[in-house]
């Protein structure tokens, strides 16, 4: 397939793509495109890949490894194939809503927070039971306030957004 071709089915296909982000994730994804397109040409090849690798200390990459990476795009990798090929991959993971409805059930008064005690017997005594390390992982991740209480919002705003918001 032609470039030219490629990137009308990959514009097709992605046409609505940049709605499925938020002006923020999109200016993070461009970012990454930018750092992962080590020649600067506007695309992302296979040898932009294995530059990127090494850049990252990985220097014995097999070919076979970055042709199923490059492969895995329609055409040619420009930004919105890029983004179009992220949106896929995250298609099907929770929306921050759901996860704040899963944590409401443990906050009955609305509060936006949750004992850290009463999480802990929760996760570690009902469905997939964690661990007390697994807790205790968490708990480190993400600590409880001083006093005692996991703000659920704001950790459901860092599993779905990969930072922690400004509290206000």
């Amino acid at each position: 397939m032609s470039p030219k071709k490629a990137k009308k089915k990959a514009e097709k296909a992605s046409s609505n793509v940049f709605s499925m982000f938020e002006q923020s994730q999109i200016q993070e994804f461009k970012e990454a495109f930018t750092i992962m397109d080590q020649n600067r040409d506007g695309f992302i090849t296979k040898e932009d890949l294995r530059d990127t690798f090494a850049a990252l200390g990985r220097l014995n990459v097999k070919n076979e490894e970055l042709d199923d990476m490059v492969n895995e795009a329609p055409g040619p990798i420009n930004f919105t194939v890029f983004l179009t090929m992220f949106g896929e991959k995250l298609k099907g993971s929770d929306p921050e809503e759901t996860i704040l409805n899963a944590f409401k059930i443990f906050d009955p008064e609305a509060l936006g927070h949750i004992s850290s005690d009463y999480i802990k017997t929760m996760l570690m005594t009902k469905a997939d039971k964690f661990s007390e390390l697994e807790v205790q992982e968490m708990f480190e991740a993400f600590p409880p306030d001083v006093s005692g209480n996991l703000d659920y919002k704001n950790l459901c705003y860092v599993i779905t957004h990969g930072e922690e918001k400004d509290q206000e």
